[in-house]
């Protein structure tokens, strides 16, 4: 296997943090046109290098202060603690935070899976029905366990219906492929290379089937989106602009966030078949179309569900105020003009 991408960590120590937010009162970075942001290494940052590259941000007086982490989950409780100004959790994190009663607004979707997380399963496994008291390697409490289990629903199974075994994405996809389970639930770049390696095999189900599962999010902290509206819109077009700029350039574009990523080119371009990034008109659909299918708050409610089923959160939040659509709507506003 490659090097481990350090996305979507399993929520146990992200409670950890959180469940100590009253103790840390930390005051936030002062500098309102550099606010930092925590990144970990993940393909949906692509454009947002590009941005930066470019001078996207530069150009409409943000000075982006970019700190990378070796897991999500410290970026995240950075942010509790108020050492960063945003982060960019997937849905399953921003729950969890809103929960714990971080106040934080969502501006902005990074990506949303669309063939980067699948299930792998043994040729003799034709359906899923099938998974009926199978074992099944998934990290316990991630997304990649949520997503399993909203496939699982779409036939009636549930989770007393196999065996899980707790393994975290690239272990699940080592033991799939040495033949030492029948079932795993992995996602990008290891769903491919087991699915290579093995044989007898293939992808039975992956998140192109449910599109609307699993979304990586940027959100910034409430105060510093309140107190200074300019500088979270230059970061919403900037990086709107790096979608653009990719979608029109893609070798270039690939090539300009392979280095940042610390992700070869090769391995880049595949994993960017696997998400989908929301132009402006996708993100003002998901974030203020109540009516859409799409709609961030319907999953971010079916993963408050899911969470407290599993005893990661006490409580399901309202999480209607963390959607912060204004952002996107103002850029939409001015375009129109």
């Amino acid at each position: 296997m490659t090097q481990r991408w350090t996305r979507r960590q399993t929520l146990w120590m992200l409670v950890g943090a959180a469940g100590g937010l009253a103790l840390h009162a930390c005051t936030p970075p002062a500098n309102n046109q550099s606010p930092a942001l925590g990144l970990f290494t993940w393909v949906g940052s692509t454009p947002l290098y590009i941005a930066q590259a470019k001078g996207f941000f530069q150009n409409r007086g943000l000075n982006l202060d970019i700190k990378v982490f070796s897991a999500n989950t410290d970026a995240n409780t950075a942010f509790i603690s108020r050492r960063l100004d945003a982060v960019s959790p997937v849905g399953s994190e921003a729950v969890t935070l809103a929960a714990a009663g971080k106040a934080f607004r969502i501006v902005l979707v990074q990506d949303t899976s669309v063939g980067a997380d699948g299930i792998l399963a043994r040729r003799s496994i034709t359906s899923l029905s099938d998974f009926r008291g199978k074992q099944i390697a998934v990290e316990e409490g991630s997304v990649s366990h949520f997503f399993l289990l909203q496939v699982l629903d779409t036939v009636g199974l549930g989770a007393e219906d196999f065996t899980l075994i707790n393994a975290p994405p690239d272990a699940a996809a080592a033991a799939y492929q040495a033949g030492n389970i029948p079932i795993a639930v992995t996602y990008a770049p290891y769903l491919q290379q087991a699915n290579t390696a093995q044989p007898d095999g293939r992808i039975i189900y992956d998140s192109s089937q449910m599109p609307t599962a699993i979304n990586d999010l940027y959100v910034f902290d409430a105060e510093y989106a309140d107190r200074h509206p300019e500088m979270v819109e230059a970061f919403v077009a900037g990086v709107l602009e790096g979608v653009a700029f990719l979608e029109a350039n893609p070798e270039e574009g690939v090539a300009i966030a392979s280095p940042q990523l610390g992700i070869p080119v090769d391995e880049l371009q595949a994993g960017l078949q696997g998400v989908r990034l929301p132009d402006l008109n996708a993100n003002i659909e998901m974030l203020a179309n109540a009516e859409s299918n799409v709609y961030l708050l319907n999953t971010l409610n079916s993963l408050a569900q899911f969470l407290q089923s599993r005893n990661q959160i006490q409580q399901i939040p309202d999480l209607t105020p963390f959607i912060d659509p204004r952002f996107v709507l103002a850029l939409r506003d001015k375009q129109s003009s």
